[in-house]
């Protein structure tokens, strides 16, 4: 096996993601300098740039149901998690920089984690799980690498929507909010939950998620939204 991708291998099972078209993910790891401009070799760029936008449409969903602040704040706060900085950070933990096929130059002058190749290679990883494994494959990346950092951003930025439901549920002198599993489908590694919460004397609403907790946020802020004023 060439040294490329046995470096591949690795970063592979760091990702949690086994590419079909092993060549995809080598052009993904393809900085614009490989072969010193004396090689006609594909580059990273047109991927980088679909990563780019599959990254912000996963991560503006993420935050439009998890958080109820308005446009302006949903806008700075996507802004924080898809910038190169994010990325890069992330690229880091995955060891992305030492899969990169980089001229030696570049190598020399520290190419392989610098914030701005490391985020650019990161946007064109996720293009590339895009294209190979479609849109599941890249959320189920999005999931577990952005998950940190999601979940820093939304409990800065709101309560945790059931926590305030639960309060207004009191205030109104309402029941507590109870929820109820209505199905459960998916495989074991996979599922994926239907939850209702009822607050009595208000109404109902359901949640979808990847886990109970998340189906339950889910429609803690569904009955939210739909709470009579």
């Amino acid at each position: 096996m060439k040294p490329e991708y046995r470096r591949l291998s690795i970063l592979e099972n760091r990702m949690g993601y086994i590419f079909k078209d092993k060549e995809l993910a080598m052009r993904a790891l393809t900085h614009s300098s490989y072969g010193d401009g004396r090689r006609k070799t594909p580059d990273y760029e047109r991927l980088e740039f679909l990563g780019d936008r599959v990254l912000g449409l996963m991560t503006a969903e993420k935050l439009f149901f998890l958080s109820r602040e308005k446009e302006g704040a949903l806008a700075r706060r996507l802004n924080a998690l898809v910038r190169k900085e994010t990325c890069a950070r992330i690229a880091r933990h995955l060891g992305i920089g030492d899969a990169l096929l980089i001229s030696p130059s570049e190598e020399r002058q520290g190419g392989r984690d610098k914030i701005s190749i490391l985020g650019d290679a990161c946007e064109s990883i996720m293009g590339a799980i895009y294209l190979d494994g479609g849109f599941p494959a890249a959320q189920a990346f999005f999931d577990v690498h952005w998950k940190e950092d999601i979940d820093a951003v939304t409990d800065k930025s709101m309560k945790d929507p059931k926590t305030t439901l639960q309060e207004k549920a009191s205030i109104a002198k309402k029941t507590l909010p109870t929820y109820t599993t209505l199905n459960r489908s998916g495989p074991d590694h996979k599922p994926l939950f239907v939850i209702q919460v009822e607050v009595e004397g208000v109404g109902r609403a359901t949640g979808t998620g990847k886990s109970k907790k998340d189906a339950e946020r889910y429609a803690a802020i569904h009955l939210l939204e739909e709470w009579p004023s």
